[in-house]
């Protein structure tokens, strides 16, 4: 049985939905599931998304981020502890990605130095699903909104998803085709989290 699990993909990739959808599929047979999502709605979480709305410095943005985070992690443990599923809308991945993306003409390497500010920092998931999509396909399907925020623009999502790419590495990420239907994406889901792990 995984316990934290978290949803990752830019922007019109589905995983708010599938995450939900999930979430109260557990719920309905009987697993004791808390469905979040980041940034929270917290203080800190709310400056966050004052952050990118006004397009704020990207060092700000990326150090509130973080701060949301680590305040999330101390919630997110205290629901672990009380035996709970704990489902992620956003978590580590989309920080490393969309603010490297936003950092890349101020410094060398910023994957790795958002990586080292969040290291040991915070809790790792056991497991990370990631949504994969064209950026021009999420972008048709997030058109009906009537503010983009500026995460939400093509040229930038497309070096989201390759920043995405270089960072989901591992045992613990898997990838998904976002184009699948809803059904078939929450049944994948649904089964990897319930699975136990069998014994070597």
């Amino acid at each position: 049985m995984k316990r934290f699990v978290t949803f990752e993909g830019i922007d019109g990739s589905g995983k708010s939905t599938i995450s939900k959808r999930v979430a109260e599929k557990l719920q309905a047979d009987g697993y004791d599931t808390i469905w979040t999502y980041e940034p929270t709605d917290s203080t800190v979480g709310k400056y966050v998304q004052e952050c990118i709305k006004k397009q704020s410095d990207p060092f700000i943005t990326s150090f509130t981020f973080i701060a949301d985070r680590i305040l999330h992690s101390t919630q997110i443990q205290q629901w672990l502890d009380d035996g709970k599923i704990v489902l992620c809308d956003r978590y580590a991945e989309s920080t490393y990605a969309y603010q490297a993306a936003q950092l890349e003409s101020e410094m060398k390497d910023p994957l790795k130095w958002l990586q080292e500010l969040s290291k040991d920092r915070i809790l790792l998931p056991d497991r990370t699903f990631l949504f994969l999509i064209d950026p021009k396909a999420s972008l048709t399907r997030i058109q009906h909104r009537t503010e983009l925020i500026p995460f939400e623009r093509l040229a930038f999502l497309e070096k989201v998803h390759m920043n995405y790419l270089k960072v989901s590495k591992g045992k613990r990420f898997l990838h998904l085709d976002a184009t699948q239907s809803i059904e078939t994406l929450v049944k994948i889901c649904y089964n990897d989290i319930i699975q136990k792990t069998k014994k070597k």
